[in-house]
């Protein structure tokens, strides 16, 4: 595999409005996350030479794949991307092993059917080799789809919602299944998806695609932390996204302590054990502030911080205040008489108080999530 820093430049007023401009690194998962006919589709198909903007700019590491001002414009099958389609887009008279060998034009014609039976090894089809797309599952067909793109031995990897026509359970598996590819292959990852679950589990960045526009563009826990985008707090609400360490199990009490850059938080145990990586969402309205440690209550999570800023509601009468805690920014809506009772103001010093069963857990690095409950 091929390894360089994805850079994309593309603009346009027409036909599809594009005014878009992002980077994403080896081994980091961007995903653009956006309301139907936003232009989430549009831009994977640039970067793959499928759609040409009036504007442009592609590049991977040293490989420029698309400049309109130079008049550079590599076609498809000579760009390393891989793309796996969000209707698989299969050859139905072909096996899953056929499928797979007619992306390894590039091998040697003695190598191509031992390389594509280890690709579907790979993605845990080694029993389904000589099955045609209608003898498969949609989880099975998209692992198909997803071995014949890794079989061009991209530089990147392009998956356009991947996980729209399966069922939770297999899309939690799917999930699993890319998020090990990614850490292995060390190359960028562009994941185009509506579901926000998708976005949690597996994004490291985030584009917020607004008709065609990038309306945010950054690493994953600081764009959940912005109140002020009103697309993400309209789909999913407001709340907090930060990785965490589970470093303590009290099996007696079934809770496990979740160690982050700024505290500690203790949720339900599941089935966590010491050392589990684990991505963490705290609702904006499940935390509760207080001027005062608390005491004879039943929270157990307070953590203590510095009023970052105090930004407008989405209701009048309502207040998002972002709290600062180590490097973490915590989400908290309150009402506005609470700002003003509490004497909240930045700068000023604050407790924040989080029920352990409203954090959502999930595990990441390959193992089936989990949620908090």
């Amino acid at each position: 595999m091929r390894e360089g820093r994805l850079a994309v430049s593309l603009r346009q007023a027409g036909p599809i409005p594009l005014d878009v401009e992002f980077g994403c690194g080896a081994g980091d998962v961007l995903a653009i996350f956006g309301p139907s006919g936003s232009g989430k589709t549009t831009i994977l198909r640039s970067i793959a030479g499928l759609y040409r903007p009036a504007h442009a700019r592609v590049s991977c590491g040293a490989d420029v794949w698309t400049d309109t001002d130079a008049g550079i414009d590599v076609p498809p099958h000579r760009r390393a991307v891989g793309f796996v389609f969000q209707d698989y887009a299969l050859f139905p008279h072909l096996t899953a092993l056929g499928n797979v060998m007619v992306a390894l034009g590039h091998r040697p014609r003695a190598e191509r059917a031992s390389r594509a039976e280890a690709l579907l090894a790979r993605v845990h089809l080694r029993e389904h080799t000589a099955r045609r797309p209608h003898q498969l599952s949609g989880g099975e067909r998209q692992r198909v789809a997803l071995a014949r793109a890794l079989a061009r031995e991209p530089a990147v990897l392009l998956l356009d919602e991947p996980f729209a026509a399966v069922d939770r359970p297999v899309r939690r598996r799917l999930q699993d299944e890319i998020d090990d590819l990614r850490r292995d292959l060390a190359i960028p990852l562009v994941l185009v998806t509506h579901d926000f679950e998708d976005v949690v589990r597996l994004a490291t960045h985030v584009l917020v695609l607004d008709q065609g526009r990038s309306v945010a563009c950054g690493p994953l826990t600081a764009l959940m932390s912005r109140p002020d985008l009103e697309f993400l707090r309209d789909a999913v609400g407001l709340g907090s996204v930060f990785d965490a360490t589970v470093v303590e199990v009290d099996a007696g009490r079934g809770l496990v302590h979740l160690a982050f850059d700024g505290g500690r938080l203790v949720v339900p145990r599941g089935d966590l054990s010491i050392g589990t990586s684990v991505r963490v969402r705290v609702p904006a309205r499940d935390v509760i502030l207080a001027s005062t440690p608390p005491h004879g209550v039943s929270v157990q999570n307070v953590l203590t911080g510095t009023v970052s800023a105090i930004h407008p509601g989405p209701a009048r009468d309502e207040a998002v205040v972002q709290v600062a805690v180590g490097s973490l920014l915590l989400l908290a809506e309150v009402t506005r008489d609470a700002v003003d009772r509490l004497g909240l103001a930045p700068g000023r010093p604050v407790h924040a108080l989080v029920k352990s069963m409203s954090i959502d857990v999930r595990v990441v690095g390959g193992a089936t999530p989990r949620a908090a409950q």
